[in-house]
C-alpha cells in the first residue's frame, strides 16, 4: 500500500491493537507508542500489546498504551516485524487471527499482513511511520518523542550506514515538535551500566578475528551473564559494539539465549550482504544488519556463521 492508502485504512478502522516484535528494540517500541498516541489523538480506541521482553530502557514509552488482558479488537497492526518468527508468544495469537496491516522497512518482510506498507529504503520503520502519521494528524510532542527514539536507535544515533539525508530531515522535524531529544540521546547513547562495560570487556577478551582482521566474532554466554548478574537491559544493542574495532568489516555477536540455542547478529560495512548471510540460516534483515537463530552451542554457532559468511563471499 502507498502511504496515502495506509492513512485512509487507519482512518476507516477503530478498536486497534498494535504489535511489537520479540526482543523489542527502540524502533518497534517507538513506532508502537507513537502510532497508538496518534490514533488516540484522532479519537480512536487503540492499544499496544504488552511485550514481556521489553526492558526498562523502553517500557516507559509504552506504559500509557498497554492493552488489558481481556482486550477485544477489530483491527491489528504490526510495526517493524519482518517475519512470522519474530512475533512474541502473545503476538502469535493475533498472527493466527490475522494481521490487518503490517508496517515495516525490512527487505526480508514475509508478506503476512492482509495489507502491507513496506519501504526497504527507509533507515528505520519510524522514518516510514513519520510520513504516515504526519498525514493522519498533527505531530505532537507525545507522538514525536517515541518516534525520534525509533529513528535514532535504529541508526545508532545517525552513525550507521543506513542513515540518509531523509533520515536527518525526519529527525529534524521531530526535534522541532518540541521534544527533549537531549535527554533521549543521553539515555540511549551516552549512558552505560557498569555491568554493560564489563560485558563489553568480555566480548573483547573472547573475540576471534578472521580474514586478516576483517571478520570479528564474539559471544556472550549464559555464564557471562550469570557471573555479572547482568540483565537484558545491560545487553541492549550490544551487537553494535564488536564492529567498532578498527579494520573490521563484518562483525558477529553471538548471544546464548538458553543452553543449545543462540541468537546471532551480523553487522557489515565492507560490501558483504548481511541479509544474505543470515538467510542461509533461516534469518534475515537488512544488507548491513541482520540476524538469525541457531540450535547448538556458542562454538557451533561461531563455526556455522563463519561458513555462511565465506559461502556468500564466494558467491
Amino acid at each position: 500500500m502507498t502511504i496515502d492508502e495506509t492513512v485512509a485504512l487507519l482512518r476507516r478502522n477503530d478498536n486497534i491493537l498494535i504489535l511489537t516484535h520479540k526482543r523489542p528494540d527502540g524502533d518497534t517500541v517507538g513506532c508502537a507508542a507513537s502510532l497508538c498516541a496518534a490514533l488516540r489523538a484522532q479519537g480512536k480506541t487503540a492499544w499496544v500489546q504488552e511485550n514481556p521482553e521489553a526492558t526498562d530502557l523502553f517500557t516507559p514509552y509504552l506504559a500509557a498504551y498497554l492493552a488489558p488482558e481481556d482486550v477485544t479488537v477489530d483491527f491489528v497492526v504490526s510495526v517493524d516485524i519482518a517475519g512470522r518468527g519474530l512475533f512474541t508468544e502473545r503476538g502469535k495469537r493475533w498472527l493466527e487471527r490475522g494481521v490487518d496491516l503490517a508496517i515495516d522497512h525490512h527487505p526480508s518482510y514475509e508478506g503476512f499482513g492482509a495489507e502491507s506498507c513496506v519501504d526497504a529504503s527507509r533507515a528505520a520503520c519510524g522514518e516510514l511511520l513519520y510520513d504516515i502519521l504526519r498525514q493522519l494528524g498533527p505531530i505532537t510532542p507525545e507522538i514525536a518523542l517515541p518516534l525520534y527514539v525509533a529513528v535514532s536507535t535504529d541508526t545508532g544515533c545517525f552513525e550507521y550506514g543506513n542513515t540518509t539525508p531523509g533520515t536527518h530531515r525526519v529527525a529534524a522535524a521531530l526535534m522541532e515538535a518540541g521534544i527533549d531529544y537531549q535527554s533521549a540521546n543521553k539515555r540511549h547513547f551516552r549512558t552505560k551500566s557498569y555491568k554493560r562495560l564489563r560485558l563489553e570487556s568480555m566480548l573483547v577478551e573472547g573475540m576471534h578475528l578472521y580474514q586478516n582482521g576483517k571478520v570479528a566474532i564474539a559471544a556472550i554466554t549464559l555464564a557471562d551473564m550469570a557471573t555479572l548478574q547482568a540483565t537484558e537491559r545491560d545487553a541492549e544493542d550490544i551487537a553494535a559494539f564488536v564492529g567498532q574495532l578498527e579494520g573490521v568489516e563484518t562483525s558477529v555477536t553471538i548471544r546464548e539465549l538458553r543452553p543449545g540455542f543462540c541468537k546471532l547478529s551480523v553487522r557489515t560495512s565492507g560490501g558483504l550482504n548481511a541479509s544474505k548471510v543470515c538467510a542461509l540460516l533461516g534469518g534475515g534483515g537488512h544488507a548491513a544488519a541482520s540476524g538469525c537463530e541457531i540450535s547448538g552451542s556458542v562454538e557451533d554457532a561461531g563455526k556455522v556463521i563463519l561458513h555462511a559468511i565465506e559461502t556468500i563471499q564466494g558467491g
